[in-house]
């Protein structure tokens, strides 16, 4: 296949771009510098330059491709503030490339969160599939789950749509990420900490074994699928705030609820929930089974606490 891929130089399709590429697909990737044009055709991808606000441009790329992986999502502006506008962003992006597609039955698979959907439960790949799930349009993750329901719908208007949950850490060397910003905060706090009892649980994924499942779904999920990129099904956050006061010699503190903002800054919202999430009805399905290491194992390679 020609495969457009939005977001391609970025944590999660720098490493889709080559197992796309060494499954045979002709790649042509979304780039907005000139460091991720290069990075691209050092991979062996093509360059489509331009952003997601570029909506005539992916317009074109999707209509000349034979399928669309949307990678891309404004996590700058999201992180600072503004989830809103970046998840307005998100929409208007993904409506633009799925009227390319509509008709088509070419494939679209759309990168999507799952964190929060089923706080305190376990999530399966058949929750967060009514409207009442993305709690309308409004401000924070709820508008970008909308996204990812309006995406669904797309199997009804000629597109083999599917929607990729990732897990809030999707990590691996190299990785600038939520595990990343723990460590970060572990070493300007002088203690490794984590909310409550640090019981609650978060899903994990390695990000080649998120890569080889987004090669997946493009080829083989069926219109209207809803697919779980969870290696780890839930790691405690205190097991992980273990290992990053192994690996730094700090302390491993409770942190208050109350006084987790303070202490987490911006994770501080998300760090103490409890959002564990199954992946078995997408193993099943497509057969994708992770063989990178897991979370804790990850962690413990060291490569998190290098100096860099």
């Amino acid at each position: 296949m020609r495969v457009f891929v939005t977001g391609a130089s970025g944590w999660i399709g720098s490493a889709v771009v080559p197992e796309l590429i060494g499954a045979g697909h002709e790649v042509v990737g979304l780039a907005r510098s000139d460091a991720s044009a290069a990075a691209l055709t050092r991979a062996g991808a093509q360059v489509c330059r331009g952003t997601i606000d570029d909506l005539g441009t992916l317009r074109d790329a999707a209509a000349a491709s034979d399928g669309v992986i949307h990678l891309a999502f404004k996590h700058d502006i999201a992180f600072s503030g503004d989830f809103r506008g970046a998840a307005e962003a998100d929409r208007r992006a993904v409506e633009t490339l799925a009227e390319a597609l509509a008709g088509s039955d070419r494939p679209f698979v759309l990168a999507s969160g799952m964190l929060g959907l089923t706080p305190g439960r376990v999530l399966t790949e058949r929750n967060g599939r009514d409207s009442g799930a993305a709690g309308g349009h409004g401000d924070g993750p709820s508008a970008r789950q909308a996204t990812a329901l309006r995406t669904l719908d797309l199997a009804s208007e000629g597109v083999r749509s599917s929607v990729l949950r990732l897990p809030p850490t999707v990590y691996g060397e190299g990785d600038n990420g939520f595990m990343a910003a723990l460590v970060g905060i572990a070493r300007d706090r002088g203690v490794s900490g984590y909310v409550g009892d640090g019981s609650n649980r978060w899903p994990g994924v390695h990000r080649l074994d998120a890569a080889h499942l987004f090669r997946l779904a493009l080829e083989k999920a069926p219109a209207g699928t809803v697919l779980h990129a969870a290696g780890d099904e839930g790691v405690p956050i205190r097991a992980v705030a273990e290992v990053i006061g192994r690996h730094l010699g700090l302390p491993v503190v409770s942190v208050p609820r109350e006084q987790a903002s303070e202490h987490f800054s911006w994770l501080g919202g998300m760090i103490g929930l409890d959002a564990p999430a199954t992946s078995a009805l997408t193993r099943e399905l497509l057969g994708w089974q992770p063989v990178q290491p897991g979370l804790i194992d990850d962690l413990g390679k060291g490569h998190y606490f290098r100096a860099k």
